[in-house]
């Protein structure tokens, strides 16, 4: 007893999570490749995630599986990214990714890594297309929320480097 916690160990990582336009599987697979080619140690996580979807008026609870990959050694040790997808209405697909960033990344290079990440997806991950959008809801919060979170974390959303396949 009268021990006290230093700050440090309060808060060891910190958790984003940005809604994207990609698959999950997409998401897992560039960290991967990123993680490869830079000698981290990692393994594949397989979860499952309560998510929300509305039907008129009346919210129904389902189960969602979440994909992840958790980095084990590197400089990137304790990072970790898990990617779901779900329907928040009646048609169309909404996917999130989550990461978790250990203290030790924060910072540019969290910024550098994160920016390599999204520049190697197949497509822009914060860019739906307009039929994506009026699919799954023209309006919706989660299409600005994804420019904001990643120009938050000082990624430039109008300078996206990747192969861009879908406007």
């Amino acid at each position: 007893m009268g021990e006290s916690l230093d700050d440090e160990s309060m808060a060891s990582s910190r958790l984003l999570e940005i809604p994207v336009s990609i698959a999950p599987t997409d998401a897992v697979r560039a960290l991967r490749l990123l993680g490869e080619s830079r000698g981290w140690s990692m393994h594949r996580i397989e979860e499952s995630r309560m998510v929300h979807r509305w039907a008129i008026v009346t919210p129904i609870s389902r189960q969602a599986r979440v994909l992840g990959l958790v980095v084990d050694g590197g400089e990137a040790a304790g990072l970790s990214i898990r990617s779901w997808s779900y329907t928040p209405g009646s048609a169309g697909r909404l996917s999130t990714a989550s990461f978790e960033i250990p203290r030790q990344l924060e910072g540019e290079k969290w910024g550098s890594l994160l920016r390599e990440w999204s520049d190697s997806l197949p497509r822009c991950p914060w860019k739906w297309s307009f039929g994506e959008r009026s699919m799954i809801g023209y309006f919706l919060p989660e299409f600005r929320r994804s420019r904001v979170l990643f120009r938050g974390e000082r990624v430039d959303v109008d300078d996206w480097r990747g192969d861009e396949s879908v406007a």
